[in-house]
């Protein structure tokens, strides 16, 4: 049987092993601190959910719990293994995920990087600002449990930067704790139909989620002109237009009904959906995300950060 010291010895190693990680890390992670400063001089502490030790359910014993969660009386009644789990433990976790698909790494002469670039400093920076309160965060679609402390972001952090071919465009579907947050951060350019699917399949699970769409200000204002030609980065058909200016209004009236479809079926279950622009300060972007996360009060918070 596992002791005390054998848990304290794990625990000091997994915090080694995280720490050796982390000083390999790109710059990547000191700019998202950077940003996550920024809003916190400006925010206080978010507002706790849940009631603290009130009992929320029992659940099937994990191979990452320890022995010491097991709640014997209750496993003693079945043959399974049970952990008695509380409602803030169901509450206080909060699942990121980033999409790492090839469109993401679209950049214009008019963005400073890549919409991958600014979804991982956000990704991390909101990350970031929930350690810093206490909560318990973890990568959606990875292995690790939610953890508190800033291991638990170095480990995503490396995460993000080990996942630079990944393909999918959307997250998977994981069965979450109920009252479970999650984070989705995408250009989300997929059918609303694959979006929609997903969103209500953790919405049925009682888990509330954010939207954060990152566009590339030539993907708004599609700002070209003369014969262009646009190619896919996804394996999808290249196209070409005499002139591509012809094509603008009809684009932005696409691109508006799209958006505004994501913010209908979010709006719908109580989730949020907020847009950002790779040109536009990111901290603006990363406010309207962590107070949606509170549940506070901020103008719009629900839809856009600007006027399109």
């Amino acid at each position: 049987m596992a002791t005390i010291r054998d848990t304290n010895k794990a625990s000091l190693a997994l915090r080694d092993e995280a720490d050796v990680l982390a000083s390999a890390l790109p710059p990547l992670m000191v700019e998202a601190e950077r940003v996550a400063n920024t809003v916190a001089q400006g925010v206080h502490g978010r507002r706790k959910i849940g009631i603290g030790e009130t009992f929320w359910e029992y659940r099937h014993h994990r191979p990452q719990d320890p022995l010491t969660a097991i709640d014997w009386r209750q496993s003693a009644k079945t043959d399974h293994l049970y952990v008695r789990e509380n409602e803030w433990e169901a509450a206080e976790s909060v699942w990121l995920w980033r999409d790492g698909s090839p469109s993401m790494d679209y950049q214009s002469d008019l963005a400073p990087c890549t919409k991958k670039h600014r979804a991982s400093v956000l990704i991390l920076a909101i990350g970031s600002l929930l350690v810093g309160g206490g909560e318990r965060i973890a990568r959606l679609g990875g292995t690790e449990p939610p953890r508190a402390g800033r291991p638990a972001l170095r480990r995503i952090a490396l995460r993000l930067t080990e996942e630079n071919n990944a393909t999918e465009s959307i997250p998977p579907s994981l069965p979450l704790p109920r009252f479970a947050q999650m984070v989705w951060m995408s250009d989300f350019l997929t059918p609303i139909t694959e979006i929609e699917e997903l969103v209500y399949g953790y919405a049925a699970q009682g888990v509330k989620g954010h939207l954060l769409q990152v566009l590339d200000p030539a993907e708004e204002e599609l700002p070209f002109s003369g014969r262009t030609r646009f190619e896919s980065m996804e394996g999808e058909q290249d196209l070409t237009f005499g002139k591509a200016e012809g094509i603008r209004a009809e684009y932005q009236k696409n691109l508006s009904e799209h958006r505004n479809a994501l913010h209908t079926v979010t709006q719908r279950l109580g989730w949020t959906f907020t847009c950002h622009r790779t040109d536009h300060a990111p901290q603006t972007a990363l406010l309207a995300l962590y107070m949606a996360l509170a549940g506070e009060t901020m103008a719009d918070v629900s839809h856009t950060e600007y006027v399109s």
